[in-house]
């Protein structure tokens, strides 16, 4: 992996990377185990036509201490950034796992700031629909691996840290096990307490305030969206649907068929321009989400 270039600032003691010095800022948000090296990638492919925004998540830097946040200081932070980045105009949000539940809540609760947006691998996670498609041994295997890394947050430690590498293993993920830790496995503890609905967390209520591409990958053993949803989704001319033969990382299983997606989104193609959310997708956005809407926010 190539060197980590210096970042443009500081929040809360948080590098904030910035790539590229033309179009709207597209803020990155990634998931877990990941960095804001996820993106590495993708910011290479876009740099040329947008300021490519990025960060590593509180907690998700093991080198920094082990450190949680809240939702409402997860966006908080969205929104410092947003102001830093681009005071005067909306940016587009490119986001990931975790990444989904802070990004698409940040997007509702703001939807004059988000622009367009891309979703990978996270729909409606936990909602009605969702957990019938799931069906009961979907959901157990859902249940166990978050409970396990919620678990791990709370063992902390080497035990903690080898109960978060073993999984991200299991689950391909693809950072060096040097960069991963039980540090990063907060937000499950957050969820399964109850924390992050209680804070209005949006996820299984989700319905995009603005056009939005959902990537997915195919191949796993359980999908984190809903048939209705992504059909939903289809059926509004102001969103797009496409899948990838890859499990939860297309941006790394599947790099250039990943970077050219969201390329054609998001600088040469987009949605039509008459075409506005909800127009065949029906409700736009209810209110916060069944307790158990955020707990398959992750992969």
């Amino acid at each position: 992996m190539p060197a980590d270039p210096a970042p443009a600032f500081h929040l809360d003691g948080i590098p904030i990377h910035v790539d590229g010095d033309h179009g709207p800022a597209l803020l990155m948000v990634h998931g877990w185990p990941d960095t804001h090296r996820l993106w590495d990638g993708t910011v290479d492919a876009l740099r040329a036509h947008r300021r490519c925004v990025r960060f590593t998540l509180p907690g998700f830097d093991v080198t920094a201490g082990r450190r949680s946040a809240t939702l409402d200081e997860t966006l908080a932070l969205l929104t410092r950034i947003a102001d830093a980045v681009s005071p005067d105009a909306p940016v587009e949000l490119l986001v990931h796992d975790w990444g989904c539940l802070f990004g698409y809540t940040w997007a509702v609760r703001h939807p004059d700031r988000v622009r367009r947006m891309v979703g990978v691998d996270i729909g409606d996670a936990g909602s009605a629909a969702h957990r019938r498609a799931l069906g009961l041994a979907g959901g157990a295997m859902v249940a166990g691996y978050q409970l396990w890394l919620a678990l791990a947050w709370t063992v902390g430690g080497r035990v903690g840290d080898a109960m978060t590498r073993g999984f991200a293993r299991l689950a391909g993920a693809p950072g060096a096990p040097e960069t991963i830790g039980s540090s990063m496995d907060y937000p499950y503890a957050m969820v399964w307490s109850g924390r992050y609905a209680r804070a209005g967390a949006n996820l299984g209520a989700f319905r995009p305030p603005c056009p939005m591409l959902y990537l997915h990958g195919r191949r796993k053993p359980v999908a984190f969206h809903s048939p209705d949803w992504v059909a939903a989704l289809e059926a509004d001319p102001a969103h797009r649907v496409q899948g990838f033969d890859t499990g939860h990382w297309p941006m790394h299983e599947q790099p250039e068929a990943f970077r050219q997606a969201v390329l054609d989104w998001l600088v040469r193609a987009g949605p039509p321009a008459d075409a506005h959310p909800g127009t065949a997708g029906g409700a736009r956005n209810g209110g916060p989400p069944h307790t158990p809407g955020a707990q398959g926010a992750a992969g």
